[in-house]
Parts: structure tokens; sequence; C-alpha cells
């Protein structure tokens, strides 16, 4: 088996290894680092490992390598059983090429629009990613042409075995051309599979990757379904109401490590990041301070969290999913050591479903789903974090203090109780415990939690630029380019909802919003601060960041701050154009056009 010490060893071209940094990938896992040099060197493949061990990447990104930009046509087909992992495949295909200048990739599979499919076949494409019944059918019509295919990928052969797609990879597989290249991933290696790889594949290299994963029994597992609030926000309310010791939260880029850590500790919590880039005098020295108990949280990469041995870490938190279970076994393992019963928490998307499958069955163990505490959860625990503080300060000397209490009371005609109530009432200040009711809670569709409360400091307090206020005043708009587009599967909601969390910025404040292929074109309010384009430009939308960039003055305007609808009048002023208030998810059909733009509703008509 071919080991490699990171990507940089195995061969990868320069733009791909460029993606992979800035991802923040490190370490190639073992099915990629046994695969990609088989792979970048032109042989057949095939390769069995378990779902979920990172065998997406070892395939994309040798083939992503070898991709000829200047030939449109496709180089790359791969098959996937479901709808669901050929568009997690073609979006990891995505990511991986952004250094990649006019690529494109299409997922095809059945259910979606042929016209959409069959306009961008026409433009061309280098990857194919699609499910065998539609691969089939564009091949028959003669849209989907693979005389330039370079590589036929199966991925999860088996799975499209038992999902009866067997005499569809058949048919496939003859019509390939006879010098294409075939990769074949399977967990399993059932007799028809064998057949299939006996058929097609020309001396092919094994690799067989075991799964070092086993059960993990003192770790209780639970997940977190991501929606519906910032994840920073959750990650809040479960530090306030879990009763930890240490805590290591893992995320997948270097950048995030530090970000994290840096807004954990404006919120009050003793955090510090580790990463790849830290000198290993500077790693060490953070791990003896969770040690010791200096600090409680390390925000943490995969590898830069390796062999870390803390007893007292009782938390481990997977604020990024990661790519694969090998990575999430070793995340967990460092917690519950020395006879000690652990916790690990994950952060699961709902586009990440699959890995949390796999995870299950790596580890052997159901992860079951877990409520973001609640605001009365969060001011309970406070109350009684408070009384154990003041249990222990009843325990020191107090006669001077005392004193000080008896001549305030008297001075000022005060009960005992009063002047309590009134130091409690100044040294809770900056951590309330008492939490306001929320004056328009949110709600989140999918389990109807009220999240109106966020426990974060008061909006004059967040890292985030204050929400502007125009006084009714019109407001000149800026036209921004945004590096996502119909290519990448983007609605205008997602553009407005992405903008609007991020930048704390009103919907109602975003203006018109026009999609072309690999770009889109987004009016937002003249002369926002440089640090909310700055956070901008990294915002991903579909997995793609947006990469902002200023294209001038807007032929546009928007007439100051919004009026809300008059209660008990549907229509209201402004009538079925009334444009939507939840936070910018999502537009009516008379807030948008059909060619895929969001127009204003108020305001000076467009031309």
């Amino acid at each position: 088996m071919t080991t490699a010490s990171g990507f940089a060893d195995l061969g990868l071209s320069v733009a791909v290894q460029k993606a992979l940094s800035r991802i923040g990938y490190e370490q190639p896992s073992p099915i990629q680092a046994a695969s990609i040099p088989h792979i970048l060197a032109g042989k057949d493949i095939l390769g069995t490992a378990q779902t979920g061990t990172g065998k997406t990447a070892a395939f994309a990104l040798p083939t992503l390598s070898r991709i000829n930009l200047k030939d449109a046509s496709p180089q790359v087909l791969v098959l996937a059983p479901t709808r669901e992992l050929a568009i997690q495949v073609a979006e990891a295909f995505q990511n991986y090429a952004s250094d990649l200048k006019g690529f494109h990739v299409l997922p095809i599979y059945g259910g979606s629009s042929m016209s959409n499919q069959l306009r961008m076949l026409k433009r061309g494409v280098h990857v194919i990613v699609g499910t065998p019944g539609r691969v089939m059918d564009h091949m028959r019509r003669g849209t989907l042409k693979l005389d330039n295919l370079q590589t036929v990928v199966l991925d999860e052969a088996d799975e499209m075995l038992r999902m009866g797609f067997i005499d569809d990879i058949n048919w496939i597989l003859e019509h390939k051309p006879d010098a294409c290249q075939v990769a074949l991933f399977s967990a399993t290696m059932p007799r028809p599979i064998r057949k299939v790889a006996e058929t097609y594949l020309k001396d092919p290299q094994e690799v067989k990757i075991e799964s070092e994963t086993a059960t993990v029994e003192r770790i209780t597992q639970r997940y977190w379904k991501a929606v519906g609030t910032h994840k920073l926000d959750a990650l809040t309310r479960i530090l306030e109401v879990e009763d930890f010791d240490g805590v290591i939260i893992f995320v997948r880029t270097k950048t995030l490590t530090v970000e994290l850590a840096d807004k954990l500790e404006a919120r009050g919590h003793s955090a510090a990041a580790i990463n790849g880039d830290m000198s290993q005098q500077l790693r060490e020295r953070t791990i003896e301070q969770l040690k010791s108990g200096k600090i409680d949280i390390l925000v943490a990469t995969d590898v830069a969290a390796r062999g870390i041995d803390v007893t007292r870490v009782s938390h481990v938190v997977n604020y990024d999913i990661p790519y694969d279970t090998e990575a999430y076994v070793h995340r967990i393992g460092r917690t519950g050591r020395a006879g000690r019963d652990g916790n690990a928490i994950l952060f699961v998307a709902p586009r990440e479903r699959r890995m949390l499958r796999a995870i299950e069955q790596a580890t052997r163990q159901v992860i079951t789903p877990m409520e973001l505490p609640s605001r009365e959860q969060v001011q309970e625990r406070r109350i009684d974090q408070f009384k154990d503080e003041l249990d222990k300060a009843m325990t020191a000397d107090l006669k001077e203090f005392n004193h000080i209490v008896e001549q305030f009371r008297q001075q000022r005609d005060a009960s005992a109780e009063q002047v309590a109530a009134a130091l409690l009432y100044l040294i809770q200040q900056d951590k309330p415990l008492i939490l306001p009711e929320p004056s328009k809670p949110e709600r989140n569709r999918r389990n109807d939690e009220s999240i109106g409360f966020e426990d974060r400091p008061p909006r004059e307090k967040r890292e985030r630029q204050p929400r502007p206020d125009f006084d009714g005043q019109p407001i000149a708009m800026e036209r921004f380019r945004i590096a996502v587009g119909r290519d990448h599967q983007v609605k205008p909601g997602d553009i407005v909802g992405a903008i609007a969390n991020e930048a704390d910025l009103s919907s109602a404040y975003i203006g018109h919003i026009k999609l072309h292929d690999d770009y889109s074109t987004v009016d937002l309010p003249a002369g926002m601060p440089k640090e909310v384009q700055d956070l901008l430009k990294g915002v991903r939308v579909r997995n793609q960041p947006l990469q902002l960039q200023s294209e001038g003055p807007a032929d546009d305007f928007i007439p100051g701050a919004p009026k809300p609808r008059r209660p008990g009048r549907p229509g209201g002023k402004g009538g079925k154009h009334q444009r939507h208030q939840s936070g910018g998810r999502g537009e009516g059909r008379s807030g948008r056009d059909s060619g895929g733009e969001r127009r204003h509703s108020r305001g000076k008509p467009r031309g």
C-alpha cells in the first residue's frame, strides 16, 4: 500500500493542492493515500472500503488533476446509486476544483429538470456525476457523449447492485471508450460486482482498507440537526448547560480554529486554538494549559489534535462533521479516557445525514438526537452556577464587607434583601441571570423550537456590524459580484439567507439578485463597512465561497426602512408584493422573476 506524509507527496496538481490547503485538508486518509497515485498513473483500480472512509476525495482529487479545461466534453463519469450521493459528490468536485478556472461539473439524476440538464450538457461540462438510469437516458438521446471520457468511477458499487442497477452499469461500461480508465469502489465485493471488475477492469490495482474503528462503549454520542440556528449560537447554548470539565471542539480548517476560539473567548469562555500552523513548542504549551485547567476549551483540526491525551477532557464537539469515519473515531477518542465516561456531540446539517449513518455503522452505536437547551434551561443553569459561587463566597472572611453593606443599608433606609438584590443586579449585567422573553421569536420550521432567544452578547457588543438605521431615507445601492451561480444549483433565497444571517442585515436591505451560470450579482447598501465585506467574502453558499467583489454603484435604491404589514390585512400596504421578513430564507413568487432574479417590490421599477 502506498503511504504519504501529506497531500504534497501524492503528485496532485498545483491547483488542486491550493484548494486542499484552503479547505484545511492536511493528511490523506488510508484510502486516499493508497488510491490517488494509481489513478494519477491512469491505472484501473478496485477499491474495498467502508462508506465514510474518504473515497470521494480518493477519486476526485486525481481525476481533477488530469482534467483538460480546454476540452469542454465529459472527461470523468461518476456513477452513484442515489440522487443524494450524486449531489454530494458533485459538490465535492466543485469544492476541490475551486482553483480550476472554467471548470464545470453536472449532477444528473431522475426527478430533476431534463431541460436544465440538456442546457448544461450543451454548454459543456468536464465531470458528470449521475445515477445509472438518467445517465443511460442521456446516452440514448445522444445528449451525453463519452468519446473523450478518460475515467469512469463506480461509487458504492454494492449499493447499486442492491438497488437493481447492475444491468445498467454493464450497459454503460460497454459503451465507454476502450482506453478509458475504470475505478470501482465498494464496501463489499459480492459475486456480481467481482464479475463486473473481471469484465471491464484491466490489470486493476487492488486497494483494501480495513476499518480501524471499534466500539466506543464509554462515550455517550449525540447529534444536533444543524437547522434554524447558527452553529455558534447552538454551541454557546450547549456549553452553557452541559456539565463539562475540558472540551475539544473539532473544525475542518486552520482559520476557523482561531476564529471560533476568539468568539468563544468573547463570550466568556477560556478557549485557545491549536492547528498545523503552530510550532511544536506552542502546541505543547497550549495542551499543557488544557491539562492544568488554565483553559477549558481547545478548538482544533484533526491533525493538530492527534496524540492529545488529556484526562480532564469530558466532551468532544464535532463543530464540523469529519470527512470520514476514521477521523470521527479518532476525534471522540480524545474523551472517555482513564476509565472515565465521555461525551461526544456532533453537528449534522441535513445534507450530511449519509455521513451520520456511516458513523453509526463504524462505531456500532446509535447516535441519539439532542434538542438545543431552551431559554429556561440556560437561565436555570446560570442561576444554579451563581448560587454555587455564592456558597463559596460565604466561606470567606466577610467582616469588612458586612460593615460596608450595613452602613449603606442604614444610610439609604433599605432592607438587607434590597441591598443584596441590587448587588446581584450589578454583578450579573455581563451575563444576565434573568433572560428576557424574545419579542419576536423565530421559529425553527423543523421542530418548532423557539430560537428568538440566543445566548450571545447584546447587539451592541456583537462582533458583527449592527443593522444600519436609514431613518426612512432612500438607500443608495452598490452592485457586488459573487462566485456562485446556476451551476451550483443556487437560488436567490440561498443568497439572501446567507447575507442576511452573516452580515446581520435585514433581508429588506438586500436588493436585486441576478443569477448567471458561474456567478451572480447582488445589490447591497452602498458604503457597507469593510469588515462586513471581508466577512461576506468567506461566506459559503452551496458549499461555494461568495468571494464578494464590488462592481460599483447600482442603478437602484431602496426607499428607506420597510414598514410592517398592517395586522389583519393579508394584502396590507404593498399587497402581494410585500417583501418577506423571515430572515431572508425564502422569497414569494412575486419577489422573483422567471429568470431566477430577485426584484424589488418597492422603489423604482427596473428596466
